[in-house]
């Protein structure tokens, strides 16, 4: 009962971060959208970063479940790193922009969510550390997946399909 409270209340975050942006969010709000009291809400999290950290945490979850269903299909965890910006849904993407403007709001305290984008970072650059026998190829393929995904954050106009398959190959060659 209380995961289905806590997803629920993650899931009333996400909701009102893609329709009414993060200027928007209060414990109060979320509380209220979620269907649960403001203490019901503090049961779960301590405040607004750590509910923020939270659906930071729960999207990395949902990045690995992913990259998981993706190795299953054959697919390297290089291969999905460097995977174009258009293969991440519009909320996902939407979701990550508003981490980012929490993360650089000036009346909050990044620790915490800095700390989860973190974790999940860390994630991924095991991944691409675990199958890569060379660091410097593993950080390379990292750095340019980074770009690649902070271009679709930006929206950015995206990379030519071929010229990025191009990349891609090469990257995986070298690897």
């Amino acid at each position: 009962m209380a995961s289905d409270t806590r997803d629920r209340i993650l899931d009333a975050l996400e909701e009102m971060l893609l329709n009414e942006g993060l200027s928007r969010v209060t414990l109060e709000s979320v509380a209220k959208s979620a269907g649960v009291s403001k203490g019901g809400l503090l049961y779960h999290f301590s405040n607004k970063d750590a509910l923020i950290a939270a659906m930071v945490r729960r999207l990395g979850e949902r990045s690995d479940g992913q990259r998981a269903d993706a190795a299953r299909g054959g697919t390297t965890v290089a291969t999905w790193y460097l995977q174009p910006p258009e293969s991440t849904s519009d909320k996902e993407l939407a979701l990550f922009r508003s981490t980012l403007a929490a993360l650089r709001s000036v009346d909050g305290n990044p620790g915490e969510i800095q700390a989860a984008v973190t974790e999940v970072m860390q994630l991924w650059d095991e991944g691409l550390r675990a199958e890569i026998d060379d660091p410097v190829n593993a950080e390379i393929i990292r750095l340019v997946g980074d770009g690649l995904y902070l271009g679709g954050l930006l929206g950015l106009p995206s990379i030519d399909p071929d010229l990025h398959q191009r990349v891609v190959n090469r990257l995986l060659r070298e690897a």
